[in-house]
Formats: C-alpha cells, sequence, structure tokens
C-alpha cells in the first residue's frame, strides 16, 4: 500500500512538473504565498466566471459592516529565531557537502554569505510600511467608493472603529482611519484629524478574537494539528528529495519547511523572489502552497463546524447593526444620529473563520447545504485541481469582507438588500443562488439563521462534547488517502488558471 501511494504521489509530481512547464515564465510566485499574501498582489486577480450584479440607482447605501485582517507584518519572534538559524543550517549543509568531497557546483551561491534580513531584531509581528500603505489606502478606496456613507462630520459613534488588542490590528485601524479620514481635519499639512479606535480586553474579545477565548477550539487545534502535520509529510518529503537531487546537499523535511517559509517572507514583506524561492519549481510552489491551505482549511476554515460557528457573536453584531441602521432609516434619524460605518481590524483567525460563516469559497450548492448542517467539509485532495479555497484570496494581508446594507424604492422586489464584497470585489453567496447582492430577508433566514441557534458560551464550554470533532481524525486520514488515489481530471483547467 505505502509503495502505491508513494508511486501514486511521484506521478502527481511528475505531472505537475510538465503541467507548469511551458508556463513558468509567467509564473509569479508572490501570488502563492498562501496567507502571507501581500494584498496589492491579488486583490484584483479577475474572477473570469462571476458576473456581478447591477446595483439599480435607486438603490442608496445606508450602512457598512467591514471585517479586516490587519496588514503585512514582520515575522513573530519565535519565526525570527528559526530564520537566524537557517545561516548556522547552511553552514553546516555546505560543510556537510565538503566533506563528502562534493563540488559544490550546484549549491545556491547566496547560501555562503546569507544572514537573516532580522537578524538582531529581539521582538516581531509588528505591522511594517508596506502594511501601513495597504490599510491607509484601502481606507482612501472605501471612502470613494461609498461618498454617501463617508459625507459626514466624523464622530466615533457614527463611524465606530475597533481593533484587537494585538498592536499589529489596532496598528491597522489607525493606518486606516488616516486613508478614510484624510483631508477631512485640522492637523498637520495632511489636514489629518484624530480618531477613536477601540479595543476589547483579548481576554474578552469574543467579536474579534473569538478564538483566543474558546477552549473547545483551542483543544481541537492542538488534537489535529499532528494529523495535519502527518497529512503534509509526503509532499514536503517528495520536494526534499527533489531538493537533494537538484542541489546536492542534504536537506531534511524540516529545511524545506523552513525554506519555504523563508520564500514567503522574502517574497512578501521584502519583494525577493530570486533566492529562498528561486530554489522551488513552479510547480513545487504550488504544491507548498496546497499544505498551506489544507492546513487553514482544516484548522480555521470549513474542515470543522467548530471553526467559524465559535464566529456568531460577530455574525450577530453585523446583523444587529444592519438592524439598527434600518430603524434610524425608517424613523428619519437626524444626520449625525445614527451610526453609518462599523469597522473592525483583527487577523487571519477572525476574518476565515466569518468568511465561512456566511459562506464564501464554496465549490457548489452541496457545500452549502452541508455547512448549514454544520457538517465538515473536505479539500480537494488533489493539489493541482482548480479550487476557490486559497488562502491567498481567502486571507491575504489586510483581506477583507464588506457587507453593505442597501436601501431600494418600495416597488422593488424587496425594501433592503445587502451585497458582500470580497478584497473590495463583488463575491457570489452560494446561499443567495450565488449572487453577491441579497434581499436582506433572505440573508437573514437562509445564511444567518442557521448559524443563530448556537450560543457561544455553550459552543466553548470545555464540558461541552462535540462529536464531529472526536471523528475528524478519521475523516483526515481518508482525505490522506485521497490525497494519493483521487482522479486529477481537471489538472489541464488548473494550468491554464495559472
Amino acid at each position: 500500500m505505502e509503495k502505491a501511494a508513494t508511486a501514486t504521489f511521484l506521478l502527481l509530481l511528475f505531472s505537475a512538473l510538465i503541467i507548469h512547464s511551458n508556463a513558468e515564465e509567467d509564473f509569479d510566485v508572490r501570488q502563492h504565498l498562501a496567507t502571507v499574501t501581500r494584498y496589492d498582489v491579488v486583490k484584483d486577480i479577475p474572477d473570469n466566471v462571476f458576473v456581478p450584479s447591477t446595483i439599480p440607482d435607486q438603490c442608496t447605501p445606508i450602512h457598512l459592516n467591514l471585517v479586516a485582517r490587519h496588514g503585512t507584518r514582520a515575522p513573530t519572534k519565535k519565526r525570527i529565531k528559526e530564520l537566524n538559524g537557517l545561516a548556522a543550517r547552511f553552514e553546516v549543509l555546505l560543510q556537510d557537502a565538503k566533506e563528502k568531497k562534493l563540488a559544490l557546483k550546484k549549491a545556491p551561491a547566496w547560501f555562503w554569505e546569507w544572514k537573516s534580513p532580522w537578524k538582531g531584531k529581539v521582538k516581531g509581528g509588528e505591522l511594517i510600511r508596506e502594511g501601513e500603505d495597504e490599510l491607509y489606502r484601502l481606507g482612501i478606496r472605501i471612502r470613494d467608493k461609498f461618498p454617501q456613507l463617508f459625507n459626514e462630520e466624523y464622530h466615533p459613534d457614527v463611524y465606530p472603529i475597533k481593533a484587537t488588542q494585538i498592536p499589529r490590528a489596532s496598528a491597522s485601524a489607525v493606518a486606516f482611519g488616516m486613508g478614510l479620514f484624510s483631508g477631512r481635519g485640522n492637523i498637520g499639512p495632511g489636514r489629518l484629524r484624530a480618531f477613536a479606535v477601540i479595543s476589547e480586553s483579548r481576554a474578552s474579545d469574543i467579536l474579534l478574537r473569538f478564538h483566543d477565548c474558546c477552549q473547545n477550539y483551542k483543544a481541537f487545534r492542538k488534537s489535529q494539528e499532528p494529523t495535519v502535520h502527518k497529512l503534509k509529510e509526503p509532499i514536503l518529503d517528495e520536494i526534499t528529495n527533489a531538493l537533494k537531487r537538484r542541489y546536492e546537499l542534504d536537506f531534511t523535511r524540516q529545511d524545506t519547511s523552513s525554506l519555504w517559509f523563508l520564500c514567503k517572507q522574502e517574497a512578501s514583506l521584502l519583494n525577493i523572489t530570486n533566492q529562498a524561492c528561486a530554489l522551488f519549481t513552479p510547480s513545487e510552489v504550488v504544491l507548498l502552497e496546497w499544505t498551506d491551505d489544507l492546513e487553514l482549511f482544516i484548522l480555521k476554515g470549513y474542515g470543522n463546524a467548530l471553526n467559524y460557528r465559535m464566529g456568531v457573536p460577530l455574525l450577530e453584531d453585523v446583523v444587529q447593526s444592519m438592524e439598527q441602521a434600518i430603524k434610524a432609516k425608517e424613523e428619519e434619524a437626524a444626520p449625525g444620529a445614527y451610526e453609518k460605518a462599523r469597522l473592525r481590524f483583527a487577523h487571519a483567525e477572525t476574518l476565515v473563520p466569518f468568511s465561512c460563516l456566511i459562506g464564501l469559497f464554496l465549490e457548489g450548492s452541496s457545500d452549502f447545504e452541508k455547512i448549514r448542517k454544520e457538517e465538515p467539509l473536505e479539500l480537494s485532495p488533489n493539489p493541482q485541481q482548480r479550487r476557490k479555497w486559497r488562502g491567498s484570496a481567502v486571507a491575504p494581508f489586510a483581506g477583507n469582507n464588506m457587507l453593505v446594507l442597501y436601501s431600494c424604492p418600495a416597488n422593488s422586489s424587496s425594501k433592503y438588500f445587502v451585497q458582500v464584497l470580497h478584497n473590495e470585489h463583488p463575491v457570489p453567496m452560494p446561499g443567495c443562488d450565488n449572487s453577491d447582492v441579497c434581499p436582506l430577508e433572505v440573508f437573514k433566514e437562509r445564511i444567518v439563521a442557521p448559524h443563530l441557534k448556537h450560543n457561544y458560551n455553550t459552543i466553548c464550554n470545555p464540558k461541552l462534547e462535540h462529536p464531529e470533532q472526536m471523528s475528524l481524525t478519521s475523516k483526515l486520514s481518508r482525505m490522506f488517502r485521497w490525497l494519493f488515489f483521487s482522479q486529477r481530471s481537471d489538472d489541464t483547467d488548473y494550468a491554464q488558471e495559472l
């Protein structure tokens, strides 16, 4: 069985090499870095299949909900330590090759003098200049796109801005606000204005850091991480063997993992693609990207209902803000007396579950019916298959969801509609017949209501057992088997997508 699985995997890898051999010149590794992807690199990649709805001219936006991830950040303290250790590891690899009297002609030239760009840094994880710019420009674009919503004098009750207590999230909120309100104040030559950013204690923030407060989720994630790593091992092993043959250095699986991480940091943060990223072929990058997407799917996405069900307080908050906006509209409240936008800044662990709650990035209507029943889904076991679930699209740095509430004339099919934008572009909702615009009553009944039967405390109480968690290991094992034995009928389509 193991030999057959290995042979099948080698066939898959060999086919991937052939598929991408003609597309290497057009391949941009920066678009395949999973959740380490820069926002500007992927936000405008078109979906040639989906045709957005046209909002009637008579309909006007009356409220906007934003859920955004922080912008591009530096590697964390733990990862900085790993990168610092790479320089010493390169020395060991080169010395070992010398002792074996290998020519070293194939060894990457940059290995000899490389030092981590983050060497000497004690702390990490902070928002960097590129991340500040991402959020600043996002704020300007949103203001320009919805002038009817941002035409009033700033007040924290009209434009509440919320962020988690993690500095990169609050810094992102500040950068966004500077763009949103630029030219609207009296501070300095840029006519900036002061604004408030509200943060809840991370120990009790069930709106934006629900994953950090949910004990059941913490236990689930800890129990499944070893299984996820096991699922990734065959790909890491085959790429490790390919690196050994290519460069005649004794790479280990951990080396491959660390080099892939270095590639993502260099390409995303430093725009360097000719060092660590150049070690891998385009097909190998695609396979490594798939391992990241697999982990995101299982531990934060549709792989288990708990992953997104714990985000129900955030979904409730979004719906509540819409209802309050409708009440203000129907009571003809005076301008400045009601909230026009609720703006939130958090993390991938917030954005991904929220995207799942509203049913984005599903492969079809059958998947939507499964999540309505809170059944776990399975990511395509074929890395080369065209798929909607990609970390680079779902939650890049500064990734965001906007839910815009529109008021329409009385003779419309519905008085209020919700449009969903992901990374500023209309995105289909399977729960609303794959339209990006949904009558509010349909949105609440089909997409929201199935989740609201749950209470956060009940979901996250350690004493509550979740049967689907108990059986997840067996489901993952089945997925692992499918990785090797699945049919690869969609490879050609995937190659055309790249």
